[in-house]
């Protein structure tokens, strides 16, 4: 049986939800983040030597990162392509986009975010009283000389581009929808949230109407990316 290594409020929700829209069985192993530093534990180095999650292990095989284990998981177990474009022709406007959004939101729209949580966690860190103007004035001008700016670039585009079809590779649910809808769950608890974005809202409620997506809730717990910025 496939096992997935979940860790709480992280990245591996989205493999959960993967699996449950495959209809595929799978043992749970959860790891709890540490209260303070919101950081995985040392548990998990014992599964990859990284200590990220998700973590999969199907048939001797050892799994890590997210986009790479939904693209396995396609290419393993969904031969009906329920959840991805077929593979030919490879230039099909479908295809062209899934395979665009399945690397976008790790290699694009998650860095700024990342970024931003980052400086939220400067600015509120214990440190002499001395030392700390200096540092939320760092904090402060790299978020509004960079890091706003942006995700106002990509939280526009990416709401431009839902403006366009109903899903991000088409008018079909797909994979790549999975793996965005972390950088749209982090881009709703982070700088602003998406109060200036009807489609990423849109987009989020219609992902937590699936029926696949509250089984995996159900089973990996909520994800709570807010309490990250503590």
């Amino acid at each position: 049986m496939i096992k997935v290594h979940h860790l709480d409020h992280s990245r591996s929700q989205r493999v959960l939800w993967m699996l449950e829209e495959l209809g595929l069985p799978y043992e749970l192993v959860s790891y709890q983040r540490d209260a303070k530093t919101w950081l995985a534990p040392k548990a998990l180095r014992d599964v990859h030597p990284l200590g990220k999650s998700p973590v999969l292990e199907d048939e001797g095989l050892v799994l890590a990162e997210s986009g790479a284990i939904l693209e396995y998981l396609v290419d393993r177990y969904d031969s009906e392509r329920r959840l991805s474009p077929e593979l030919m022709p490879p230039q099909a406007p479908e295809r062209l986009r899934y395979r665009y959004w399945l690397h976008y939101a790790e290699g694009s729209a998650m860095p700024p975010l990342l970024m931003a949580l980052v400086f939220a966690r400067v600015r509120k860190a214990p440190m002499p009283f001395f030392i700390k103007p200096v540092a939320r004035m760092i904090a402060d001008k790299t978020m509004q000389g960079f890091v706003s700016p942006q995700l106002k670039l990509h939280l526009g585009w990416m709401d431009a581009e839902l403006g366009r079809s109903r899903w991000f590779a088409g008018e079909r649910f797909t994979a790549a929808d999975i793996q965005m809808s972390f950088p749209v769950q982090a881009a709703a608890t982070r700088s602003g949230g998406l109060d200036n974005y009807p489609q990423l809202r849109a987009f989020l409620a219609r992902i937590t109407e699936r029926p696949a997506y509250q089984r995996a809730e159900a089973r990996g717990g909520p994800l709570n990316l807010a309490a990250s910025g503590r």
